[in-house]
C-alpha cells in the first residue's frame, strides 16, 4: 500500500498554503508529519481524505484517486481526527453500525472485531449511550475505535492523543504499531515530538506549507549536522533557522 502525494497545491479559497509538496507513506511505516501550527499539517490531511480539493497535483493511494475512484479510495483510508465528530443523536453501537455501512462490511463479523477494541479502550457497556454522555476522551476513543474497526490500509492520524489519558495513549501506540506490523501505512500529525521520535520511521517537516526536511532520525541528524539530537532539539533547530522563535 502506498500514498502518493505529488505537486500538490492547496489552500482555502483563494488562500494558498501547502506549496508543491510531494511525499509518500509506505506500507508497513510510521510516518510523523510535523510543523508549527499553521504549517500545513491539517491541510495536507484534509487534502488527502478528500475534505479539501487541491488547486494542483495529484493524490493517489495504490494508484486510485478521488476523482476517478471515490468509493474504493475512502474505504483504505481510517482517520482519526483531532476532534472528535459524532452524530448526537447516535448512541455508540449506531456509530459503529454506520461505519460497518459505509465502508460495505459484514455487520456481525465487523462488530465481533470491534469488540475488543470496546474492551480495551473501556466502552463495552457504553454502546447504548449517547455522545452527550461521553467525556472528550470517551468519545476521543470512540473516533479511535471507528478508524480501526474496519482494518483499514491507511491510517490518518491528526493530534491523536488530546484528551486521551495515559492509558489510553499507550494503548492507541501500541495498536498503531500492531496495525504497522501488519502491513498497514501510518501518516500522523502530532506536536508531541518525543512520542514521533520513538514510535515513527520517518518524518515530514512542514515549514509554511512546505517540506523542509524530510527522512529519518539519523538522516535528520546528518542533514542539520547534529549527531545525537533529539527530534525536538532538531525541530526547535529548524524554528530558529527560519526566524520563527
Amino acid at each position: 500500500m502506498t500514498l502518493k502525494i505529488e505537486n500538490l497545491q492547496a489552500g482555502y479559497g483563494n488562500m494558498p498554503v501547502l506549496k508543491d509538496i510531494n511525499l509518500t507513506v509506505n506500507s508497513g511505516e510510521m510516518v510523523g508529519l510535523i510543523g508549527l501550527n499553521g504549517a500545513g499539517k491539517s491541510t495536507t490531511i484534509k487534502n488527502i481524505i478528500g475534505l479539501l480539493h487541491p488547486y494542483s497535483g495529484k493524490i493517489s493511494i495504490d494508484e486510485l484517486t478521488l476523482e476517478k475512484n471515490l468509493a474504493d479510495y475512502r474505504k483504505k483510508i481510517g482517520y482519526i481526527p483531532e476532534t472528535p465528530i459524532l452524530y448526537e443523536e447516535l448512541t455508540l453501537k449506531e456509530h459503529l453500525e454506520i461505519t460497518c455501512m459505509a465502508y460495505d462490511l459484514p455487520l456481525e463479523e465487523t462488530m465481533e472485531k470491534a469488540a475488543s477494541l470496546l474492551d480495551l479502550f473501556r466502552l463495552s457497556n457504553r454502546l447504548d449511550w449517547l455522545p452527550i454522555n461521553f467525556s472528550k476522551g470517551m468519545k476521543q476513543k470512540v473516533m479511535v475505535v471507528t478508524a480501526l474497526m474496519v482494518n483499514p490500509s491507511l491510517l490518518i492520524i491528526d493530534e491523536p492523543f488530546l484528551g486521551l489519558d495515559p492509558i489510553a495513549i499507550h494503548d492507541l501506540l501500541e495498536l498503531l504499531q500492531e496495525k504497522k506490523n501488519q502491513g498497514a501505512a501510518i501518516l500522523m500529525s502530532t506536536h508531541i515530538l518525543a512520542t514521533a521520535e520513538k514510535y515513527c520511521d520517518r518524518f515530514i517537516v512542514l515549514h509554511e506549507g512546505q517540506i523542509k526536511a524530510e527522512g529519518s532520525l539519523s538522516q535528520l541528524q546528518e542533514a542539520f549536522h547534529m549527531p545525537g539530537a533529539t527530534l525536538d532539539e532538531l525541530y526547535l533547530s529548524l524554528t530558529i533557522k527560519e526566524g520563527r522563535v
